[in-house]
């Protein structure tokens, strides 16, 4: 499989433009990505600049702090699809996760993922690994499988740190061998992708998607 059917083509930062957010559909589009990721405010223009393709459009919802209301997310998730966005990349309820509060993390992801599966798209749990423990990294994945969605995903890229290929491990091994993990934040070049991909991540969310794409080039082949 070629790497780049792994990777969500991602701009998120708050001064993109429009011109820039077309050229990442068209760099999706020439390289075959799975995916773009966009704030909910280019869903629709991505949705039109994609038409014909198989890339999809991913947004994020509560991003990037995750303490947005239950409410509120559920309404950014509905919305988003409406449009035409595919699948929901939601920033776990850090906050709550710290103060102990799980059954308000478990349902604020099982809420989400009702609300994406019933409009036939797919939810991954962002989880901040840089902002938790072990043991909270271990709970909300174990919460994740039971909320059923669809993946347990790093970083949102705009806090301490990304993903790590240890991160990615203990990942893999909580959820299991059929739940999506994706690797995000600081993933540069085609070596670094590979290494996440053999920890067990079979999505990687990355801004320097052409550079990895063209680094397979250079002896890494496909995945």
């Amino acid at each position: 499989m070629k790497i780049s059917s792994y990777i969500d083509h991602t701009l998120l930062k708050a001064d993109a433009t429009l011109t820039q957010i077309e050229k990442l559909c068209e760099e999706a589009r020439e390289y075959d990505f799975f995916s773009v990721c966009v704030n909910s405010y280019y869903v629709k223009n991505c949705v039109e600049l994609l038409k014909g393709s198989n890339v999809k459009v991913c947004t994020v919802v509560g991003f990037p702090l995750g303490a947005s209301t239950m409410e509120t997310k559920r309404f950014e998730a509905m919305k988003a699809i409406a449009e035409g966005a595919k699948e929901i990349d939601m920033v776990l309820n850090i906050s709550a996760a710290k103060s102990n509060n799980w059954q308000y993390v478990l349902d604020d992801m099982s809420s989400l993922a009702q609300i994406c599966h019933q409009q036939g798209a797919i939810l991954k749990v962002i989880l901040e690994t840089c902002l938790l423990t072990q043991e909270e990294k271990k709970k909300a994945c174990e919460l994740a499988v039971k909320a059923g969605v669809d993946f347990v995903k790093t970083s949102t890229g705009f806090s301490t740190a990304g993903a790590t290929v240890e991160d990615i491990k203990l990942m893999r091994s909580i959820v299991g061998p059929h739940m999506g993990v994706k690797a995000s934040g600081g993933i540069r070049n085609a070596e670094t992708a590979k290494l996440m991909i053999e920890a067990g991540a079979t999505r990687l969310g990355t801004s320097a998607s052409v550079e990895i794409a063209n680094g397979t080039n250079a002896g890494f082949g496909t995945y």
